[in-house]
């Protein structure tokens, strides 16, 4: 996990523990490209502001499309019936076209109202008074995308928080079946975890294979692998088996394979630089846990500066072939299996 990926995720626990604990700022500023970190931090709030019986009077949610900011305004300056406090939500706060008019409130706002603002898949305005305002009373949550390469290192960094060690192959895996749904990854650890025994607390690629319902034999973790290592028999098996998949996209494949061989390729670039770099400039050059340097050493042998780009370049032929582009009768699977061919040759 990069390292703002790390002080969001630790905020977030901090977040969620002061409201089990039920303490609460008086506003929240909940955003950014990546929804996942909003969502938990709202859910919690909502789960553990206000007892089951003191919501009908004490808990109003908005949507931005459907409201005004004089509305949230109004409701948050009420004063809680029956209760310590009371509860205003703003979801979809991105669709509000007066959101900046919230300033006024979050400048001052009441320590018995606690105010939740969620703009999902956007930003306010870091420049402008709101963003400024809940900074200075509140807490501001600004959760940016998190990238095809960084997703392992997320993981991993997301079970190290939940008390839990995967081991860097599982922890591929699993990126490779959620993608960059920080969501669904999420969800299959809670499946995970419930279906493991009691007191695991080392997480296998057996166990995602097992429980997660991805055959790691079959995977493109396990092309790129295969890949490195020039395994053609291997690698064309791989092939021919995800192309016959429901769910299998070629663009999808194409990207992780685009990302591999980039990585070799800044890799041979270090290596011209430094022939013997240190592990964490390795680590910060792939972008991968050094449980792969031995694969990636291998692939720059088996794949020298020129053959590497020409890797690329054919990549980006069939980036196109998938997204719709002259491919005559060829099936998603068979252009898979026909690249994968090229590559090795």
């Amino acid at each position: 996990m990069a390292k703002g990926y790390a002080e969001i995720d630790g905020l977030c626990r901090e977040i969620v523990a002061d409201a089990r604990r039920k303490v609460f700022r008086p506003v929240y500023l909940l955003m950014g490209e990546e929804p996942f970190y909003p969502d938990m931090v709202c859910n919690a709030i909502i789960d553990n502001a206000l007892e089951e019986d003191e919501r009908d009077f004490n808990q109003t949610v908005f949507y931005g499309a459907d409201t005004t900011a004089d509305d949230v305004i109004t409701a948050a300056r009420r004063y809680p019936m029956f209760a310590e406090r009371q509860l205003v939500v703003l979801k979809e706060a991105q669709a509000m076209k007066s959101l900046e008019d919230l300033a006024v409130y979050c400048s001052r706002p009441l320590d018995s109202t606690v105010l939740v603002i969620c703009l999902h898949g956007a930003s306010a305005d870091k420049r402008k008074s709101l963003y400024k305002s809940v900074s200075k009373v509140g807490f501001v949550v600004d959760s940016p995308a998190v990238r095809d390469y960084e997703v392992s290192g997320w993981i991993s960094a997301y079970y190290g928080g939940l008390g839990l060690k995967i081991a860097p192959d599982a922890a591929g895996l699993l990126a490779e079946y959620a993608g960059t749904d920080l969501a669904k990854i999420a969800v299959e650890t809670e499946k995970l975890r419930k279906s493991l025994p009691e007191g695991t607390v080392s997480i296998t690629a057996e166990d995602i294979e097992k429980n997660v319902g991805i055959s790691r034999q079959f995977s493109i973790f396990e092309l790129t692998k295969a890949l490195s290592n020039k395994d053609a028999a291997k690698a064309l098996k791989i092939a021919a088996y995800i192309g016959t998949s429901p769910r299998f996209a070629m663009p999808a494949a194409v990207s992780a394979l685009f990302m591999h061989f980039s990585r070799i390729l800044k890799y041979e670039a270090l290596l011209m630089r430094n022939p013997r770099p240190a592990t964490d400039i390795k680590a910060s050059v792939l972008g991968v846990n050094p449980y792969f340097f031995r694969e990636y050493d291998m692939a720059v042998n088996n794949y020298p500066v020129k053959k590497c780009m020409s890797v690329i370049a054919l990549l980006r032929d069939y980036d196109f072939k998938g997204k719709g582009g002259d491919t005559g009768e060829a099936t998603p699977g068979q252009l898979l299996v026909e690249l994968v061919a090229k590559i090795l040759n």
